[in-house]
């Protein structure tokens, strides 16, 4: 079967063979073969959930944080939502095919840009099964055949999700091999496979930075990082504050672990005295540790004994914490004089993901936008929009942080490349 586990060489070959039947495969066969991997999610959702306390029963044992857990566990929601997405993918337009551009040149060549597979795509990720199917799901429909190497933590859950992948695309007409799934073991078999040239021709990485080093070292095939996130709200000083309050604690606590979660707020001082004890007083309530520069300090001892007590989770912030991706209920929060100091701010320690600005003056937002260089600028919207499948794409394969080819949401047209088709009429050229 597809999943067994083989060398990394064979998986890859027998993964590019079915990359070529992949390319020609109709829209409807996909679709149907999608169709037929949300439906085995819900026939074979017993198996899925046994699978997944195997490694959560590890995970404990193993000790790891309460957001890696997080990542890692699955139920009868999330299962559905994961199949919800297979089918929001296999409703969007095809991308292959699709003209980009065309026109006729003045010597009668007519010339068109069209989308077409990359071929074979590797995603190495790390505890979070949903990826299983959310990158099988968009490597199928964009044509691709795709080679999947979990972490050793979800093991158990990617060989089951992975086997029904494959099992049910199969079933439905997509050829043996387009879903494949590696062992989750050292990081020798990940360098045999970065190393696949000529046969692997993209790997996305989820993971985090040890991760994204690791295949720095060693990669020769090409490599799109969906690397870490370090996200800042920036509040200005004409925002309306209790939406400003709103888009903080969902930046911050609608899900602490995740990439597109606001690690530092930043706040104009002409509000902060009106602003940061509402938000001081939230964030406490939501169990959120507070690292404040002095200003923010200076402002939670003038709230005096009675509030102090309520926002006692408060320390003072060091240099390294305004570059730290938390995945953690902790926010770092600074006062700034302006929005050039908040741009400035977010272009020193942001890890280019997602960046917010809460305000009602024009002017601000147009420079927030044009002056901080991220994959996903927000004006008055919090930054957990940053999602495939909030974007309209169904899901995603992660997050872009480059800027060649794909940035921001990895989805259909992101696993594509092009190429050109020139019709003529027995031109030669002179």
């Amino acid at each position: 079967m597809a999943t067994t586990v083989s060398p990394v060489s064979e998986t890859c070959l027998t993964a590019k063979r079915a990359a070529r039947a992949l390319a020609r495969a109709d829209t409807a066969v996909k679709d149907a073969a999608l169709e037929a991997i949300a439906t085995a999610l819900g026939v074979r959702l017993g198996e899925i959930l046994a699978a997944n306390e195997r490694d959560l029963e590890l995970a404990h044992e193993a000790g790891i944080g309460a957001a890696l857990l997080d990542r890692l566990r699955l139920d009868e929601l999330r299962v559905a939502g994961i199949a919800l997405a297979v089918r929001q993918i296999a409703a969007l337009a095809d991308p292959v095919g699709e003209v980009i551009d065309g026109h006729r040149l003045p010597n009668g060549l007519d010339i068109r840009k069209v989308r077409v597979p990359l071929g074979v795509v590797a995603v190495v990720y790390e505890a979070r099964p949903n990826v299983t199917i959310d990158a099988a799901a968009l490597c199928l429909k964009s044509g691709n055949a795709i080679v999947l190497r979990g972490s050793s933590t979800a093991m158990h859950s990617n060989a089951a999700l992975a086997q029904i992948a494959a099992e049910a695309a199969v079933g439905a007409g997509l050829p043996e091999g387009c879903v494949s799934l590696v062992a989750g073991g050292g990081r020798e078999e990940l360098a045999e496979l970065a190393t696949q040239q000529g046969v692997v021709d993209l790997i996305i990485p989820r993971g985090g930075e040890s991760l994204k080093e690791a295949l720095q070292a060693v990669a020769t095939v090409p490599v799109i990082y969906a690397a870490s996130g370090n996200c800042h709200v920036y509040v200005d000083g004409s925002a309306d504050l209790d939406s400003a309050e709103a888009i903080v604690l969902n930046a911050k606590t609608q899900r602490p672990g995740v990439c597109n979660a606001a690690e530092t707020l930043l706040v104009h001082e002409r509000i902060a005295g009106e602003l940061l004890p509402r938000v001081l007083r939230s964030l406490a309530d939501a169990g959120v540790l507070v690292r404040g520069d002095e200003r923010t300090l200076a402002i939670a001892a003038e709230l005096g004994a009675s509030a102090q007590g309520s926002i006692a989770r408060i320390e003072p912030v060091d240099e390294e914490d305004w570059g730290r991706e938390y995945l953690a209920p902790i926010i770092a929060i600074g006062v700034v004089d302006s929005v050039e100091q908040a741009i400035e701010h977010v272009g020193r320690y942001g890890s280019g993901h997602s960046e917010a600005i809460v305000t009602r003056d024009t002017a601000a937002a147009r420079a927030f936008q044009l002056g901080v260089d991220a994959a996903c600028v927000y004006v008055n919207a919090s930054t957990r929009f940053t999602d495939g499948g909030e974007f309209g794409m169904g899901a995603e394969i992660g997050n872009s942080t480059q800027k060649l080819h794909a940035r921001g949401p990895i989805g259909l047209r992101e696993l594509c490349t092009f190429k050109y088709l020139i019709e003529g009429d027995g031109h030669v050229r002179a």
